[in-house]
């Protein structure tokens, strides 16, 4: 038989290889660039409006009527004139109902303009960089990146 043959041994010998890999970090700091200043100027300015106003004044007429009434009569309008009875009782053998007089009412409207003068306030903001805060800013060192 023939003889088997072992294959030569080899020699293996391993090896490490390191691998690398680079990483970003990022950070941010603030950076002041500048400072405002905010104040109010107050204003003041006169204003003068104008307003219609109305009044009411009424006129009465006595109108003497002198008849006698079975019942007291409503009042009522003719018109813009509003009319009241007014009654009154005579004394006499029987006794009656009198229309005495109506009183005739009528509604007179006036006008007139007042005018009102008036102190009214506003505000404006007054802005102003103020630049010495940026000069101290940009002299200030750089903050480390933060993870």
């Amino acid at each position: 038989m023939p003889q088997e043959r072992a294959p030569p041994e080899r020699a293996v010998s391993e090896e490490a290889v390191p691998l690398y890999e680079e990483t970003l970090s990022v950070g941010k700091h603030t950076v002041e660039t500048g400072r405002l200043r905010i104040t109010t100027v107050v204003r003041e300015r006169e204003e003068a409006v104008e307003q219609d106003l109305s009044s009411e004044a009424v006129e009465v007429l006595r109108v003497p009527v002198g008849r006698p009434v079975d019942a007291a009569p409503e009042p009522r309008y003719e018109g813009d004139v509003l009319i009241v009875p007014i009654l009154e009782e005579e004394l006499v053998v029987t006794k009656r109902l009198v229309l005495k007089e109506e009183l005739h009412i009528r509604k007179q409207t006036t006008r007139r303009t007042e005018r009102v003068t008036e102190t009214l306030r506003s505000e404006d903001a007054v802005v102003t960089r103020d630049d010495a805060a940026r000069a101290d800013a940009q002299r200030s060192e750089t903050l480390p990146p933060q993870e």
